[in-house]
């Protein structure tokens, strides 16, 4: 006879359930007056039940890879014309900031059933599109995952956030002929960490128009600025920044120490007053002069 713990039905999670019905959160403009986007990847705080007991981290371990807030920070791009689409998910969870093919196979038990980007230098680092670590290091499961389990976060996650965010690219073309994708995160807080990194893959995700104005528009409003050092872009911008089709993709990190207790990862006293910082220099931003930024036709006379 089987015991009573084995007769029991499966718990549903009702955390991920709620993710996989609304996967992102979108904020629109009352009216959409810019080409700009803009994304945060590693906000999401929901965290599924079942992952929490998978993980042998606490909640505030696993929560040490957010962007804590930074959807919040940059919700105020709304009153300035341009839509803010975030993820609900954690980054610990699942990171959208990684192509889908860079999976660790020594996470699962048996063979994946998906395309693996084994010798990515992110899935070797622990940071895969499903981090095996969070960022201090520390080990996030107890045991290995099922192949299923991979193919279910991709598709109900992974594929949905890329979409909302495809779209809106989509979008902002049709309304402007052109887009700038935004991709905003926070980055640790150090001795010698600038308050922001700009990021442009080394200048071939944006046009050098944007990001020379983004850094004289931010040291104006009072922040020291680095461009691509430690932080470059990841997929997103990668994937988005295509320059000469007219999608520019920008990367911006924003250290936490201006806004964050890191430890216990909750707003400092300083929150409010950041956010004011950033609305004004994302005004400035987002109304420079972008006719440079229009994708370039070649020209009627070029064939004779």
């Amino acid at each position: 006879m089987a015991s009573r713990e084995q007769q029991k039905p499966p718990v549903a999670d009702a955390v991920l359930a709620n993710l996989h019905t609304m996967p992102v959160s979108l904020i629109r403009p009352e009216k959409w007056a810019v080409p700009f986007i803009f994304a945060s990847p590693h906000s999401g705080r929901l965290y599924p039940e079942s992952f929490l007991a998978q993980s042998q981290l606490n909640a505030k371990g696993l929560r040490r890879s957010e962007d804590a807030f930074v959807d919040e920070l940059f919700a105020c791009a709304a009153g300035l014309g341009a839509p803010v689409v975030a993820a609900r998910f954690p980054r610990a969870y699942l990171d959208v900031n990684r192509a889908p093919a860079e999976l660790d196979p020594a996470m699962f038990e048996g063979i994946l059933p998906l395309k693996v980007d084994a010798a990515s230098p992110r899935v070797h680092a622990g940071l895969g599109v499903i981090p095996r670590i969070v960022r201090d290091g520390a080990e996030i499961y107890r045991r290995r995952l099922s192949p299923e389990e991979a193919r279910e976060r991709l598709e109900h996650l992974h594929r949905p956030y890329h979409a909302a965010l495809g779209d809106l690219v989509d979008e902002a073309h049709a309304r402007f002929g052109f887009a700038v994708v935004v991709d905003c995160h926070s980055m640790p807080s150090a001795a010698a960490t600038p308050d922001v990194v700009f990021g442009d893959r080394y200048g071939t995700s944006a046009s050098p128009v944007l990001i020379r104005a983004a850094e004289r528009i931010f040291e104006r409003h009072g922040f020291s600025v680095a461009r691509n050092l430690p932080y470059a872009g990841g997929y997103t911008t990668d994937l988005y920044g295509k320059p000469r089709s007219g999608t520019h993709a920008l990367q911006i990190e924003v250290n936490r120490g201006l806004y964050l207790d890191e430890e216990e990862v909750r707003p400092n006293g300083h929150f409010e007053a950041l956010k004011g910082r950033l609305a004004a220099a994302l005004g400035e931003l987002v109304s420079f002069e972008t006719a440079s930024l229009r994708p370039q036709r070649p020209s009627s006379l070029a064939a004779e």
